[in-house]
């Protein structure tokens, strides 16, 4: 069962079943704020499970979208901002743009 936090549940859209970003960039905005943020604490926020959680660090770190470098007994990620998206109709456009207007 997926836990949701308290700033996905009063979000109008997590009811009606979908949402018009992806869990991949949720994380992305998550972590923009709050680079060391662990991995418990990313699925609160996003409202998924731990373990969606790694998949999706797993598969942004492997397309280098993320870099991740260990901080003590944290870890401390670092935005590729220049990553183009991957859908032909927004290819054009960077993550770090996204990410600014959502700043």
């Amino acid at each position: 069962m997926q836990q949701k936090s308290s700033r996905a549940s009063s979000s109008p859209a997590v009811g009606s079943g979908w949402t018009f970003l992806t869990n991949h960039f949720h994380i992305l905005v998550v972590l923009d704020r709050e680079p060391a943020m662990r991995i418990r604490d990313l699925a609160d926020e996003v409202g998924i499970t731990q373990r969606a959680v790694q998949r999706i660090l797993a598969e942004l770190i492997e397309e280098k979208v993320l870099k991740v470098r260990k901080d003590g007994r944290r870890n401390h990620y670092t935005i590729n901002r220049k990553a183009r998206f991957r859908h032909p109709l927004e290819s054009r456009h960077s993550i770090g743009e996204l990410l600014e207007i959502l700043g």
